[in-house]
């Protein structure tokens, strides 16, 4: 993060954001938006906004997994095959 280009005022995005969007969109490097010195809103191009989701989403489903192997909920590759493979048959 860049002080001097990642950081900005609110009056320079009412002013200028078309700019911020394409710094934004071609650095891929989100912009904070600050009202009265304090940190108030996140500028993000799309693409990574979406990377961030699909990699909390990942992380989240990494911890529920972990939280199910500690609490035993578990099942053998075994089982899990036998049990895709009756479903299957069932269809």
């Amino acid at each position: 993060m860049s002080l001097e280009t990642d950081i900005r005022p609110i009056t320079y995005l009412k002013a200028r954001a078309s700019d911020l969007l394409k710094q934004v969109n071609e650095t891929h490097r989100h912009v904070v938006i600050t009202q009265n010195g304090e940190a108030k809103a996140v500028l993000q191009d799309p693409a990574s906004f979406e990377e961030m989701r699909t990699a909390l989403t990942l992380m989240k489903m990494i911890s529920q997994s972990e939280d199910a192997i500690r609490r035993g909920d578990i099942m053998s590759n075994e089982d899990v095959f036998n049990d895709l493979e009756k479903r299957l048959k069932d269809r």
